[in-house]
């Protein structure tokens, strides 16, 4: 069985379309789309990765993280997906605990391979 990718989008398109890759790529993929479905994801099945869209309607994604990280819950690696490419947004993400930014449309090509590397770098 492949690693456990926590999804994190209010997109059901996007969702779908990821869901398949990555189920493709032998990732197991669950998903929620508000910040509380994600804790609650997290707390149920916790994930090897977290792919985190930084808005969810009117919710900040960042705040998944940051509750995570507070109670000691979060992934061994979190990439924030964003469709703004400011250096403002990269700086927030990666101290709030973020591996990397992906700016949306993501490659679809590659996710599975930086996705596996990413894991790699992180293995305990």
């Amino acid at each position: 069985m492949g690693a456990h990718v926590l999804l994190v989008e209010d997109s059901a398109l996007v969702v779908g379309a990821l869901r398949l890759l990555l189920e493709e790529s032998g990732f197991v993929v669950t998903s929620a789309a508000t910040v509380r479905e994600a804790i609650d994801a997290v707390e149920r099945q916790p994930p090897d990765v977290m792919l985190l869209d930084l808005t969810l309607r009117e919710e900040f994604g960042l705040d998944v993280l940051e509750a995570l990280t507070s109670a000691h819950r979060a992934p061994r690696v979190t990439i924030a997906l964003t469709g703004h490419d400011e250096p403002a947004v990269r700086e927030r993400c990666l101290r709030a605990g973020c591996r990397d930014v992906l700016i949306k449309p993501i490659n679809p090509r590659e996710l599975p391979t930086q996705l596996a590397t990413w894991l790699s770098d992180s293995a305990p």
